[in-house]
């Protein structure tokens, strides 16, 4: 048998393993299949070349053409994942867990890539919040911006996912212009090299991106700086003793943590025997006790149920779990596979050891089981584990010891306040499902539990059909939690390319602040053009393009026509003397949306053109009544743009409408669609 040496890819070029790599065995057989490592690795050369050709690339990019790189990049992966599944079964991982780990990773990065366009600009400064107005007159404002950090992003992953673990940090990294290391676990990296092969091979990545290190990393976190980050997914003990190193602390260097996690399902007191509930929260535990083998940091690991349902639901998840199948993952038959090491069985077997000092073991017998294809000895199989703790108030272990595998532990409790505590006791979790159908409960554990977990997952029969799961992080959703859990958070969205950025407030003249966001700031100079700014494509128009129209006056008979044409005849509008009692109208007053639809019959320009539609508005304020015999005015301006597709982008106008006086009386965004050419323009 051919023993695979997984190399390392530094400063541009695949490096060989050397005599100081690590053996990889299969987690089917226990065979050798490869060697990891290489103590000769250049560390220092690469993170040169991360900083200097990696970073001056990605961030010659702006946020859109980063988020089509992913869209490509997660594309290109999909069309050779068939390679990623074939490799990835000596990892013990089935196909349903192919699924979890490649599939999830691919679904992320496009998640990552299709709020890049969305939710990010096509420029290279991200906006945090409104602008502050720091002056009387508004000549002095403020704004938070983001903008790329210089350095490096060293991505420090586990065993359990060698494809998404890689791919959910990667991708938020890459939007945000940043280059990564990444460092897979030892156990799987054989995975990851593939992975991380068929992206290069793509030719999508740009010089000094990505590079990966199979093996150790050597000294390379002593050779980190204030631009760098570390994102490290691992055991509580690795995480402090990397995080509490001398050169992190003193150069404050960003630190973000996923690790340990004694997640919770609890089983709500309305849930009982029969109901959907009940039945969605015994399929979740036995799915979340036996996908990847419980190889999961969001795996159920304490299930709470109340006391009166406890031997009803011990019955019910045992009968479950006789049907769970363990076997070779390869096997169509097979629905749990081998832990990834047989070092990591007698890890798993330690801690089930150490939990049943003080809890009853009602399922899974590891000296006696039946293994599918494959021999139970050679290779790192154990069978799900369930315990019973009658007592949780007084155990320990229960709360404290996580066996990484299949081993959970269902205990009682006798009200919501003692659940809550229970749940608590886990000491800071990335997840806590609650299986209930009612709200009172569902809030309860939000105010109680809260504080203790990074996400809590409610799931009823209402949202039971289209729900992801207890232990299905999303890349919409922060991914992380507090105290034991690490401390820290992943993707969440746009939140996960700020730990990648740094955040800086700007102050400064208006038009200091819309020339550096690319924004136009109120108070900022305005542009104006002798044609009409909805006969200019997206492309011509500028930011600070302004139009002021022509004023028109407000009738009696239009507020009433307006009135009797839409039905709206609230009394402020048809009635003086009530309105003159409400403290807001000094009598009979125009409609808001009357003022609007005079509004564009001021500003819009008929013929067709490059404005393909209006899309809606934002922001809408009524500052001050409007009576007959009033005027009013429009001032139409560029705010912002943004490219959508191929032939049009959005246009985000800023509308003010002011009376007679130059009082402002609305005010509003208004989004257009405005094609990159137009189409009716003379040739």
């Amino acid at each position: 048998m051919t023993i695979q040496q997984i190399r390392s890819f530094a400063a541009g070029s695949w490096i060989d393993c050397d005599d100081s790599a690590r053996e990889i065995h299969s987690a089917v057989t226990g065979n050798l299949i490869a060697r990891a490592g290489c103590a000769s690795l250049d560390v220092e050369g690469m993170l040169d070349y991360a900083r200097s050709t990696g970073s001056s690339n990605l961030q010659t990019m702006t946020f859109h053409d980063r988020a089509k790189m992913l869209k490509a990049l997660a594309l290109y992966l999909s069309e050779h994942k068939q390679k990623l599944y074939e490799i990835s079964f000596a990892t013990g991982a089935t196909q349903n867990d192919h699924l979890i780990d490649i599939d999830g990773g691919i679904g992320t990065m496009l998640v990552f890539a299709s709020k890049g366009r969305r939710e990010m600009p096509d420029d290279k400064v991200y906006l945090d919040g409104e602008v502050e107005q720091l002056s009387r007159n508004g000549t002095f404002q403020g704004q938070h911006i983001c903008t790329s950090l210089k350095g490096v992003a060293v991505h420090i992953n586990a065993f359990n996912f060698p494809v998404w673990g890689m791919l959910e940090k990667l991708a938020p990294t890459l939007l945000a212009g940043v280059p990564a290391i990444v460092k897979p676990a030892t156990a799987s990296c054989y995975v990851t090299e593939l992975c991380v092969q068929i992206m290069l091979d793509s030719g999508l990545l740009p010089k000094g991106a990505l590079q990966l290190v199979s093996g150790g990393l050597g000294n390379m976190l002593d050779k980190l700086n204030s631009q760098d980050v570390v994102s490290f997914t691992g055991s509580a003990h690795t995480a402090l003793k990397l995080r509490s190193a001398p050169h992190i602390l003193e150069n404050s260097i960003r630190f973000v943590a996923e690790q340990d996690s004694l997640n919770a399902s609890i089983l709500g007191p309305d849930a009982v025997f029969g109901t959907p509930e009940f039945e969605l929260f015994t399929k979740e535990v036995i799915r979340e006790m036996t996908a990847k083998v419980g190889q999961k940091c969001t795996a159920i690991r304490r299930i709470l149920v109340p006391e009166d349902q406890v031997e009803t639901v011990i019955e019910t998840l045992k009968a479950k779990l006789s049907k769970v199948v363990i076997g070779d993952p390869a096997l169509e038959v097979t629905t749990m596979g081998p832990l990834i090491s047989n070092a990591q069985k007698q890890g798993v077997l330690n801690k089930a050891a150490m939990i049943a000092q003080e809890a009853e073991r009602v399922f899974g017998d590891p000296e006696n089981f039946n293994v599918e294809g494959a021999d139970a000895d050679a290779g790192a199989f154990v069978p799900p584990m369930l315990f019973h703790c009658s007592n949780p108030d007084t155990a320990s272990s229960v709360h404290d010891v996580e066996a990484f595998g299949p081993v959970s532990t269902i205990m009682p409790y006798r009200d919501l306040d003692h659940a809550i505590s229970l749940v608590n006791r886990g000491q800071g979790s990335l997840v806590a499902s609650v299986i209930t159908n009612d709200g009172d409960v569902a809030r309860d554990f939000a105010l109680g539990a809260g504080a203790f977990h990074g996400r809590l997952y409610f799931n009823n029969r209402s949202s039971m059909k289209e729900s992801t799961g207890h232990g299905s992080p999303l890349p919409h959703m922060v991914h992380g939690g507090p105290g034991r859990a690490g401390g820290g958070e992943e993707m969440g969205g746009i939140r996960g390319v700020m730990h990648y950025m740094q955040r800086t407030a700007i102050q400064g003249s208006p038009d200091i602040l819309s020339k550096i966001s690319q924004k136009w700031v109120s108070g900022a100079q305005e542009i104006n053009q002798n044609d009409h700014p909805f006969t200019r494509t997206f492309h011509e128009l500028q930011i600070g393009e302004t139009l002021n129209t022509a004023s028109r006056k407000i009738k009696l008979e239009d507020i009433e026509t307006f009135a009797n044409f839409t039905g709206d005849t609230f009394y402020a509008h048809m009635d003086d003397a009530a309105a003159k009692r409400n403290p807001f109208f000094p009598g009979r007053v125009a409609h808001g949306y009357l003022l609007l639809s005079f509004a564009a019959g001021l500003f819009v320009q008929p013929d067709e053109g490059p404005v393909l539609a209006n899309t809606g508005l934002d922001n809408l304020r009524f500052m001050k009544p409007v009576q007959a015999g009033d005027s009013i005015k429009v001032r139409l301006t560029v705010k912002h743009k943004t490219p959508r597709n191929e032939e049009y982008g959005e246009v985000r106008w800023h509308v003010t409408l002011t009376n007679q006086d130059d009082d402002l009386v609305a005010e509003y965004e208004l989004l257009t669609m405005n094609a990159y050419e137009n189409s009716t323009s003379e040739s």
